[in-house]
């Protein structure tokens, strides 16, 4: 199941199965893609309950596509599994909100996958991270293989998706996996809350931007401008103090 609760500025969307390390059923998967998008707040805090971030799909949802091998409906069903969890990570992507996940525990799969997708991705110390899905014949196919090299160099990437082995909070640092290490994850989502909502929105949108560079100077150019209109006066007096 996942919880939502709205602290100030910054909504908090807890992933919250702790008996299963938090993996997710399809139906937690759509109401995740719910809560992120539904977010008002300048910044949404994604975490897990428990002792686990998020140990990614639920196996049993998992096996139960697994159970008609060689079926062509089967197939199109493990596609759509597929699918459904990139649009969840996609709505995380692409968020007006900026998500800062703050990753406390097991982070596996897909679970590793929606930490991808974040904004901003902060794991304490008894973080670790993992893609154990080649051990038994799968990967991840929740848009890793395309962030992971953006996240990650190539061959750090390549190297932490095809042994399947664990990431400690240090080595994911080291990596780029994640951009700090701290005992509260939560008090970095607060702090990115203190800027202005709308540079907020306009860095998420620029930094994510994939269009040719062109066309992105453009873009950039233009959203400068438009937040000098609307912080002018503010930006003016920040000069005489």
């Amino acid at each position: 199941m996942i919880r939502t609760r709205t602290d100030d500025r910054v909504r908090v969307v807890t992933i919250d199965r702790p008996a299963r390390r938090n993996a997710l059923r399809p139906e937690d998967l759509a109401a995740l893609r719910r809560a992120v998008a539904d977010a008002e707040t300048p910044v949404t805090y994604l975490r897990g309950a428990g002792d686990a971030f998020c140990a990614g799909a639920d196996l049993d949802a998992v096996a139960g596509l697994a159970s008609s091998g060689g079926d062509p409906e089967n197939d199109a069903d493990a596609a759509s599994f597929a699918r459904h969890g990139q649009r969840t990570a996609a709505a995380i992507a692409d968020a007006d909100t900026v998500v800062v996940c703050g990753v406390d525990g097991a982070a596996r799969g897909g679970g590793v996958e929606l930490a991808l997708a974040a904004d901003v991705r902060v794991a304490t110390p008894a973080a670790t991270f993992a893609e154990p899905g080649v051990e038994f014949g799968l990967f991840g196919a929740w848009g890793g293989t395309v962030r992971l090299p953006r996240v990650m160099r190539e061959g750090d990437a390549l190297d932490f998706a095809l042994s399947g082995r664990v990431l400690d909070a240090d080595e994911a640092l080291r990596t780029g996996l994640v951009s700090r290490v701290v005992d509260d994850p939560r008090a970095v989502a607060d702090e990115i809350a203190d800027g202005k909502p709308g540079a907020l929105r306009a860095v998420k949108r620029r930094v994510r931007d994939r269009r040719e560079d062109a066309v992105q100077a453009d873009a950039e150019a233009e959203a400068f401008a438009a937040l000098v209109r609307t912080h002018g006066a503010e930006i003016a007096a920040s000069r005489t103090e």
